[in-house]
């Protein structure tokens, strides 16, 4: 495979674990081109944790790289003209700019994300609203994918939009098992609301899990909202509104996900027919399958496999 060059740019203040999601993430594997390099402006740089950072690059690599990757900072960091430049710079050469948390402050002051859909942590997103209108701002998402731009809310959602960039690059066969390997989900469902305190604590135990495992199992089936309310022993109206607590979505919609998700994988790892596929993961026939994977992903079932299979 073609190498892709990652630059991870390092500011002053940067949270340690912003800087640890896509430095794992996109570490070197065999089933992956990429060669990912951590870049400072000066010869190291202080995190929120206390230490400091030595790394190998400096804002030559940032130039070079084919990815420009910004962790966020703590509180949010205003870089320097210098950072801002190349930025901006690398913006104009069609590189893939992507920011963690509150990263996306770095890249609203170099004008990357003008005129963009953007989000960043739900703590300074009023913050960032007011100091930057020309974004337009989505508070309730784990991170939002603008092509070559890339956005993430707070912190470990770096690790959705990471495993995102590898299955937008790789398939989903490759950031699964990259997943499987950080013991992370390979795709979480919702938005970052699930995550804001509530006003009023929540009462009773809303663990869904064994419900969720449960229908996993059997996606190849016709589940119904009243099978789900059932196996949880709930009524349908407290499942609704516990599953949103737990997940930010709905219980269909989540079934939907996993459903797509199956057939994700199927289209990558068999040859079976799309009749087939359809089945297996619970979406009836090849017209249902074309449907969704058109609304959701914006391709068809064939186009998938014929760039991801193998």
């Amino acid at each position: 495979m073609k190498a892709h060059r990652i630059a991870i740019l390092a500011l002053d203040g940067i949270m340690p674990l912003d800087l640890a999601i896509p430095a794992q993430i996109f570490s070197a594997r065999p089933e992956t081109p990429y060669e990912t390099t951590v870049c400072t402006f000066g010869a190291s740089t202080h995190t929120a944790g206390g230490f400091a950072v030595v790394a190998e690059g400096s804002l030559e690599q940032v130039r070079s790289a084919d990815t420009v990757i910004v962790p966020g900072s703590e509180p949010p960091c205003w870089p320097s003209e210098a950072v801002l430049a190349a930025l901006a710079e690398a913006h104009e050469q069609g590189k893939r700019i992507v920011s963690i948390c509150t990263g996306a402050f770095a890249l609203a002051a170099a004008g990357v994300l003008d005129g963009l859909r953007a989000t960043t942590h739900w703590q300074y997103i009023d913050e960032f609203e007011r100091e930057f209108p020309a974004v337009s701002v989505d508070r309730d998402v784990l991170y939002v994918d603008e092509g070559d731009v890339l956005t993430s809310a707070g912190v470990c959602c770096g690790i959705d939009l990471c495993l995102h960039i590898v299955r937008r690059d790789l398939g989903a066969v490759v950031a699964n098992r990259i997943a499987r390997g950080l013991v992370a989900a390979p795709h979480r469902e919702g938005g970052q609301a699930q995550y804001v305190p509530a006003p009023v604590p929540l009462a009773g135990d809303a663990a869904l899990s064994d419900t969720r495992d449960w229908a996993l199992q059997r996606l190849g089936e016709q589940i119904s909202l009243r099978q789900l309310a059932q196996h949880a022993g709930l009524s349908q109206r407290t499942l609704i509104r516990r599953f949103a607590e737990e997940t930010g979505t709905t219980p269909l919609q989540w079934l939907l996900d996993a459903r797509l998700g199956r057939a994700r994988e199927l289209l990558e790892t068999t040859d079976q027919p799309m009749d087939l596929v359809a089945r297996e993961c619970g979406l009836g026939t090849a017209a249902n399958l074309r449907l969704h994977f058109r609304r959701a992903l914006n391709t068809t079932p064939t186009a998938y496999r014929q760039t991801f299979k193998g």
